[in-house]
């Protein structure tokens, strides 16, 4: 479903990525594994249409898509979760749940969609007519996971959903990203600092260093794999 061939990036003089190819499938999860600064959040940028590569190409559903802006990317159905939430803070939980659904034509299927969210988060429905910008960082995760589905994703690029959270609230976060994935049969690329958890979840992981691809291979290939044990697992499959 999504292939990026070979894409390089630069940021003034430095290049950043250098040549990164990556695979993602319908119902599949693949992990973005490595060290802040490796060019995880730019892989994920191109994607999305935010930033430009200066070579290589990126493919989704057979259609070339690396020269296109990033709204006419989302109305394909790559849905882009960024770091740190980045929600409207002044505006309510609902409001901002009705952002993520502004491509969908139909009532029904909104009013549908917001009901799964907050069936999936409950406290969301709690909190609706609270302003986004006064939720705990958790809250404000599931929020922001919320508006990503509330886009209707066919695949959703997610960053460090886990940033800042307590492990009670990032457990819960992946259980529901895993749960949801398989209902609606998505694809998601996770970049994410906690490898463990990343590789529990993922079908395929990509570990990338100083913009370029070192290893690649599903779960079982990569724990099995010394030097992932020793820089990204401490040791410890």
């Amino acid at each position: 479903m999504l292939e990026v061939k070979g894409i390089r990036v630069r940021y003034g003089k430095a290049e950043v990525l250098a040549g990164v190819s990556i695979t993602a499938d319908s119902g599949s999860m693949v992990a973005l594994l490595g060290a802040n600064g490796a060019g995880k959040t730019t892989t994920l940028r191109a994607i999305s249409g935010l930033i430009r590569p200066s070579a290589g190409e990126i493919w989704f559903e057979g259609k070339r898509i690396d020269r296109l802006s990033p709204q006419d990317i989302v109305r394909l159905g790559i849905v882009h979760v960024p770091e740190r939430r980045r929600l409207f803070p002044d505006m309510t939980v609902i409001e901002n749940l009705y952002m993520g659904a502004f491509l969908t034509k139909s009532k029904n299927d909104i009013k549908k969609d917001l009901e799964e969210v907050c069936t999936l988060f409950p406290i969301l429905r709690q909190r609706q007519h609270q302003a986004a910008g006064t939720l705990s960082g958790g809250e404000q995760q599931m929020l922001a996971l919320g508006r990503g589905l509330m886009a209707r994703p066919k695949i959703m690029l997610m960053d460090e959903p886990s940033l800042g959270l307590a492990p009670v609230i990032v457990k819960e976060v992946f259980r529901v990203i895993a749960d949801i994935k398989v209902r609606r049969n998505f694809g998601v690329v996770l970049v994410e600092q906690n490898a463990k958890v990343a590789l529990d979840l993922s079908d395929m992981a990509y570990v990338l260093e100083n913009g370029t691809i070192t290893l690649e291979g599903t779960r079982k290939e990569l724990i099995t794999m010394d030097r992932l044990k020793k820089v990204y697992l401490g040791g410890a499959a």
